[in-house]
């Protein structure tokens, strides 16, 4: 049925670029015939536009996974409050992301800051091509601007990390030995009214031949956060087996990025200009509140393109200096 979905939405793609094109013909005909249709032109042409792009950014994703659902993670830096605020600004971020490509989110663990922020996410986004978009954003995201929590107005960095798995589905067999698991329960801290907070729903699996803890504390019923850890547990050891097979094949280690805080991948700069950059595409964009609202289309599209062909984006008319 995947496969099904996904052949009917590349003829309906093509139908819909054939359609337009002709309308396109028959607007650009009109005009040589003097007809006032200027206005329609450049509508068409800028809807035009947009589907080519959206359609490059999915032929841009081959992958073995690219066309999974997603698991993502976000962990503030070292800072406090700074980065957990920070932390907290990438998770609305990537919220509003999801919301404006259709896809479905489900928050399964989140840890609140002390007095802002949160100290750590972890959150599932559901769809088509989830992960292939997501690969984007793995890595260290530094933020500078002028603390709202320092008295002073003194200009902070903070920085955050993001990691993005793949969810497994039943298909992919990943072994998970029970001899290899222990599992805790523990009361809820999180919001979800008096049977969360006072009964050990929550799940935490520590997975002993890996190190990998995953925990879920969403749910009311234990039952239903235990299958959310173990499909983390399952997504993460997929991840970890794919990590070795790349290792084996890189031929080169320039592009890649540790994920550590120090090696960003993005700067986001709201003072003393206000700037994002990727430093991977060297895409820049001067509009950061809208990045930050989660138009995040024009630094993916830039990333799959620099992971496909080594392509650099071109000089930004609203790139600042650094």
């Amino acid at each position: 049925m995947q496969v099904r979905k996904r052949l009917e939405e590349a003829i309906a793609n093509d139908d819909h670029i054939r359609s337009m094109t002709d309308d396109l013909d028959t607007l650009f005909e009109l005009a040589r015939e003097g007809e006032k249709v200027l206005p329609d032109i450049e509508r068409d042409l800028k809807t035009y536009g947009e589907l080519l792009e959206r359609l490059e950014t999915a032929m841009l994703l081959s992958g073995e996974n690219d066309g999974r659902s997603a698991i993502m993670t976000i962990h503030p830096g070292a800072g406090g409050t700074e980065s957990q605020d920070w932390a907290e600004m990438l998770l609305r971020m990537y919220l509003r992301w999801a919301e404006r490509a259709g896809f479905q989110v489900v928050v399964t663990d989140r840890l609140e800051g002390e007095g802002a922020g949160i100290k750590s996410v972890t959150f599932e986004i559901n769809g088509d091509n989830a992960y292939g978009l997501l690969q984007s954003e793995i890595g260290v995201h530094r933020l500078v601007r002028i603390s709202p929590f320092d008295s002073n107005a003194r200009r902070h960095t903070s920085f955050a990390s993001v990691f993005v798995y793949p969810q497994v589905d039943d298909e992919i067999k990943i072994e998970v030995k029970l001899d290899d698991l222990r599992i805790d329960t523990f009361r809820s801290s999180g919001a979800g009214g008096q049977h969360v907070n006072m009964t050990d729903s929550a799940v935490r699996m520590t997975h002993f031949p890996s190190g990998i803890v995953v925990q879920c504390q969403n749910e009311r019923s234990q039952h239903k956060n235990r299958e959310t850890a173990m499909k983390q547990l399952r997504a993460r050891l997929y991840e970890r087996e794919l990590e070795k097979k790349r290792e084996e094949t890189r031929k080169t280690e320039d592009t890649k990025l540790e994920i550590n805080f120090g090696s960003q991948i993005r700067n986001y700069v709201l003072a003393p200009y206000r700037l994002v950059k990727d430093l991977r595409s060297k895409l820049s964009l001067g509009d950061v509140d809208r990045v930050l609202e989660g138009d995040l289309e024009p630094l993916i599209h830039a990333y799959l393109v620099w992971r496909k062909t080594g392509k650099i984006a071109g000089d930004d008319k609203d790139e600042l200096p650094e």
